[in-house]
């Protein structure tokens, strides 16, 4: 962390400052648990600096969820010709105003942050002494009044630094943060899950689209499959997510947590519009 290079001085130093400054808010509030405190208004911070392009990203998804059944009906339609359906894709993106690497580019461009985030916790809550650590930050740190002399990992009666795996010894109650984390990432996923379309099968001779759409759903093990392949992933991903907490350190948990529930709330306000 205390290596001078690009990455450290543009994102990983900047991002600790910002972290100790809250720990030190904290402190001088007399609040309790100051670093897992610290860490909440941290992410919460970091949350809202990435709402603008975390809402991009959100919302191009959305489109493309709702333009799937019309995209599947121009995969049938001109299947033979990709000239053709490139064409017809890209007709109807610019109809509904879809740009499909908007998705892409927001999230390029806000990952490095997030890593970054990741990097200072994991360092953090990852040291084996937390008070030499502390000597470390200082020298990183930009003014003298955030230097460190010693490190409250206490939050709510448990250290941050503890890990779920420990529950044998530190209490069984750690048990639930990987459960928690993992429902909060289930929670998420649903909400991403493509809404289901309805039946396209009845339709009017003169509505070219909702023909189309008809033809579609005449292919219905393609959509099955993938669909099951997103259902799997739903299943899959909060597993995951729960194992990595259930290893990793508390305070970890706790930041990847508060950042996944604004994203449901985020998700919900996307899908609402």
């Amino acid at each position: 962390m205390d290596q001078a290079n690009l990455w450290n001085q543009l994102l990983v130093w900047p991002i600790t400052n910002i972290l100790i400054g809250f720990y030190k808010l904290c402190e001088w509030a007399h609040i309790p648990g100051p670093l897992g405190f610290a860490i909440i208004f941290m992410t919460i911070a970091i949350r809202l600096l990435l709402y603008p392009l975390m809402h991009k990203q959100l919302s191009s998804a959305k489109k493309m969820n709702d333009l799937k059944p019309h995209l599947d009906a121009l995969s049938v339609k001109h299947k033979d010709d990709k000239t053709a359906l490139s064409q017809a894709q890209m007709a109807l993106y610019k109809e509904h105003g879809v740009n499909p690497m908007e998705g892409c580019l927001t999230t390029i461009i806000q990952f490095p942050i997030l890593i970054a985030l990741y990097n200072v916790f994991y360092s953090l809550l990852g040291s084996t002494d937390i008070q030499a650590f502390a000597g470390t930050i200082n020298k990183i740190l930009y003014f003298p009044f955030l230097h460190l002399t010693t490190l409250d990992t206490s939050f709510f009666g448990m250290n941050i630094m503890t890990k779920p795996s420990e529950w044998q010894t530190q209490g069984w109650w750690l048990l639930a943060i990987p459960v928690i984390t993992g429902l909060l990432q289930f929670v998420q996923s649903k909400l991403m899950m493509p809404q289901k379309q309805p039946s396209a099968v009845s339709v009017q001779p003169s509505d070219k689209k909702s023909k189309d759409l008809a033809v579609a759903n005449k292919e219905p093990e393609k959509k099955d499959d993938m669909m099951e392949m997103q259902k799997q992933m739903m299943l899959m991903m909060p597993i995951m997510f729960g194992f990595f907490a259930y290893g990793l350190p508390v305070g970890l948990a706790l930041y990847w947590n508060v950042f996944g529930l604004f994203g449901i709330i985020q998700q919900l306000q996307v899908n609402k519009k």
